[in-house]
């Protein structure tokens, strides 16, 4: 009895063992220099922190990287706009994008839909148009001290795009933005 009970633990534990060694294998992602020239080529604009970057985001990007061949020439344009855009912002910023990308996909459908309609109603205005909204936007490094300002800095910021400085609530517009 003794026997099949050191048995039946011992089988367990190799058992155990395996499932371990196969995760952390599946876990570990190449690093650059074990990527292939192809996939390289693609995930160039992250290049500098790709050995830095945790095994799930390498693991998103080789699947962006072996899908990119079979995408047509405007797809695998804005994945490289995408990929350099991403490259250049700090750890703060990217670490704002991810919240701001979990909160819009918690709304509801139809928020959404209107948050999107907004942002194309955004993208179709004239440049000149764009860098007036971007100068009457609030600073992104503005502290959030006031119940007014943590309600603006919790909307999706291209809900706010739109809003000219006039339409904010207690806004002046011939006050200057707070920095």
């Amino acid at each position: 009895m003794a026997k099949r009970l050191f048995a039946g633990i011992t089988l367990a534990l190799c058992l155990l063992a395996q499932g371990i060694a196969m995760a952390a294998q599946e876990a570990r992602q190449p690093t650059w220099a074990e990527l292939s020239f192809e996939q390289k080529q693609i995930l160039a604009p992250v290049s500098g922190e790709w050995d830095e970057m945790p095994a799930i985001q390498r693991k998103r990007l080789l699947g962006v990287a072996k899908r990119y061949p079979g995408m047509k020439a405007d797809q695998q344009q804005r994945i490289q706009t995408r990929l350099k855009d991403w490259s250049k912002l700090t750890p703060e910023e990217r670490a704002l994008a991810r919240k701001q990308y979990k909160k819009l996909k918690e709304l509801p459908p139809e928020k959404r839909k209107e948050v999107r309609k907004k942002w194309q109603e955004y993208q179709q205005l004239p440049e000149e148009r764009k860098a007036q909204l971007k100068k009457a936007a609030p600073a992104k490094a503005a502290p959030l001290s006031t119940p007014e300002a943590l309600k603006t800095a919790q909307e999706p910021a291209t809900s706010r795009a739109l809003i000219t400085p006039e339409q904010r609530p207690g806004a002046d517009a011939a006050r200057p933005a707070a920095n």
